[in-house]
């Protein structure tokens, strides 16, 4: 190899090297932290992570959660075996038959669907309108699910966006499925809920609840 070629691809390789290294010092070291969520009901109390592989979504549920966004929200359809949904800024006021229907130009959340998160029991996912009106899956701004169904509800994966993990009340779930309904599924007693979030060391939560991360 000429001389000049060999210095041109001893200087090409450097500064591969040197735009590696200042990536990777960029690059931001992985929390040892997490936020552990709190949902409080008159059945109990519901403890859940949300994934970091889902950022707009986590980052939504956290930022009302911690505005007292979800205080006073409901527990507004359930259906056993399947899954409890919850979060919907209506289910507030005194008039039950709008429950679940959400706010007028609600924003929505871009999808973020991954192949590795599924719908098992206590997985945390996004409520959204169907496909013929909504086909790239956006999530609603609020409404979400807990998994009930023990088993999981794997035709559902791939369709909505998994978000977290219940990590403790799993048993909670169950009563909330459980309650006496009317023909929209909504409880005939309201299940409001207050929500709460905590920041605590991984290792903790870990030991805490048995979560692995």
């Amino acid at each position: 190899m000429p001389f000049v070629s060999r210095v041109a691809a001893l200087l090409t390789a450097f500064l591969f090297l040197l735009t590696s290294v200042a990536a990777a010092a960029k690059a931001p070291k992985p929390s040892k932290k997490d936020q552990l969520v709190t949902i409080s009901t008159s059945l109990g109390e519901i403890k859940l992570v949300l994934f970091d592989v889902t950022p707009l979504h986590k980052a939504n549920f956290l930022k009302l959660a911690e505005s007292r966004f979800y205080t006073g929200t409901t527990f507004h359809r359930v259906i056993p075996n399947f899954m409890v949904q919850g979060g919907d800024a209506n289910s507030k006021d005194t008039d039950p038959s709008n429950d679940g229907m959400g706010q007028p130009n609600e924003q929505t959340i871009p999808a973020e669907i991954r192949p590795e998160l599924k719908h098992k029991f206590g997985a945390v996912a996004a409520a959204r309108q169907g496909d013929f009106v909504n086909p790239q899956r956006a999530s609603s701004a609020s409404q979400f699910y807990l998994v009930q169904n023990h088993q999981g509800v794997p035709h559902l994966d791939g369709q909505y966006t998994v978000f977290g993990q219940v990590v403790s009340g799993l048993d909670v779930i169950d009563k909330i499925a459980t309650q006496p309904k009317d023909d929209r599924d909504r409880p005939l007693t309201d299940l409001k809920m207050t929500v709460k979030v905590e920041k605590l060391k991984k290792k903790k939560i870990s030991e805490l609840y048995g979560y692995a991360y």
